[in-house]
């Protein structure tokens, strides 16, 4: 119940009260009118000693399910991983928001930092190191509406931002991710509770209890720059983290236990006998596959060497760009259709027997013919394969080699760096190692 260390506004009060733990929240006409208040550690009950006396007699020690589903979960952690589509070497970056004015998602404290975040998120983070998903609060997707929410982060999701699920999804976003951007919310801390590295936006104090836990959390953390480079932000982060021992010991005093705790409270509510079996949560259900979809145009830079080929995809070109050689690759879904006109790679993804686009044969043919200027068009066909055409006519088919997890787009711009370098594919195929994500991707190429 990391929430207890919120403060909510009250324009007539000097101090604002604390989040569930206040007699605001507590008390009608001086006395509890809960039965059971569900406190997750004893320093909360200390805490409502101090504050409020009276509803210390309706307060239980029981632990914090949430936290203790996300633990029963961790073992599937490179499964929620996948659902999201985070390939080896890729690092999931999560980003999340609180419900308040002062969140990562409002104004940010005393600056506006999400606008002039988002359009460098994924000009900043090369797509094939970085993976990048959205976990806003509830009220903030039902305060402005899902339609104002995806239009806000349009230009973001067309970059490779994935927005999750508010409700089913979010706590698999946690055990999957590499490390946290976030606000003073209790995703944040949780996150640190899992020992996630955790980068405030938005570390707004005056919104705290001082005295609790969460607070002392946010005085703590490393903040974010946001003028600064985020690549080397993060890659501090995550090079620097040393998980801190707090919020693991905060977030629950029971880690496990909650759900029998809270079955023997309830039964004792109703004054019937407990029964025999387990008392036991439901566990987090696997997500549905959802892999990044990047439909904003790449800057791809690239360096060959050989059969070796260095690859950074970008939808923009950041300062400290590497490569000696660049080209355009656009989604054929791209918001602008002009940008298809200059693109020296197309791309799309489709099932090979798609009878709307008629195949990978059909599509790469009417893509070349259409763009006079492009010079290589790639149909995606599965996680792991493509089949490209060139403006000479060959027709390849890209597929994964043992121990290669890059995106199939990133082999098809390999290729065609390779080949505007003098590589020819001769007849019995050959293997191109794509270097990207801080490994090496073994691609297979063979003439269709």
């Amino acid at each position: 119940m990391p929430d207890a260390g919120r403060r909510t506004p009250d324009a007539d009060r000097v101090a604002e009260p604390t989040f569930g733990l206040s007699p605001e929240w507590l008390l009608a006409d001086g006395k509890p009118f809960v039965d059971g208040l569900v406190l997750s550690h004893p320093e909360q009950l200390e805490r409502l000693r101090r504050v409020c006396p009276e509803a210390e007699a309706a307060s239980v020690l029981a632990g914090d399910p949430c936290f203790d589903r996300m633990l029963a979960a961790r073992p599937h952690r490179e499964r929620f991983r996948r659902a999201l589509g985070v390939r080896r070497g890729q690092r999931l970056v999560v980003l999340n928001s609180t419900w308040n004015p002062e969140g990562f998602f409002g104004n940010g404290g005393d600056q506006d930092v999400l606008p002039s975040l988002l359009p460098r998120l994924t000009a900043d983070l090369p797509a094939d190191d970085y993976r990048l998903a959205a976990v806003l609060h509830p009220n903030i997707w039902y305060g402005h509406g899902p339609g104002q929410i995806r239009a806000w982060l349009d230009r973001a999701r067309r970059g490779g931002l994935t927005l999750i699920d508010p409700v089913h999804a979010w706590r698999q976003a946690l055990l999957a991710a590499d490390a946290v951007v976030g606000d003073f919310g209790a995703v944040s801390y949780y996150s640190a509770a899992l020992g996630t590295p955790v980068l405030l936006a938005s570390a707004a104090q005056d919104r705290l209890d001082p005295e609790a836990p969460l607070a002392a959390f946010v005085r703590d953390a490393p903040r974010l720059d946001p003028h600064g480079p985020l690549r080397d932000q993060v890659e501090e982060l995550l090079t620097r983290h040393r998980p801190a021992a707090d919020p693991a010991e905060f977030v629950s005093s029971a880690p496990g236990a909650s759900a029998a705790l809270l079955r023997r409270h309830f039964y004792a509510l109703m004054e019937l006998p407990e029964p025999e079996a387990p008392a036991l949560l439901e566990p987090l259900p696997l997500p549905p596959y959802t892999p990044a979809r990047r439909t904003a145009p790449l800057n791809v830079r690239t360096r060959v060497r050989g059969a070796e080929v260095r690859i950074e995809r970008t939808t923009g070109h950041p300062y400290d760009a590497v490569g000696e050689t660049t080209h355009l690759a656009v989604h054929e879904d791209t918001r602008d259709p002009g940008d298809l006109t200059h693109a020296d790679v197309i791309v799309r993804e489709g099932r090979p027997d798609d009878p709307r686009l008629g195949g990978p044969e059909e599509w790469t043919a009417e893509v070349l013919r259409r763009y006079p200027h492009c010079a290589l068009a790639a149909y995606v066909t599965g996680p792991d394969r493509c089949t490209v055409r060139t403006r000479g006519g060959e027709v390849l088919h890209l597929s994964a080699g043992p121990g290669a997890d890059a995106a199939p787009a990133a082999y098809a711009s390999a290729l065609y760096a390779w080949r505007a370098g003098g590589g020819t594919v001769p007849p019995g195929g050959t293997t191109l190692r794509v270097r990207a994500a801080g490994g090496v991707h073994p691609v297979t190429v063979a003439p269709a």
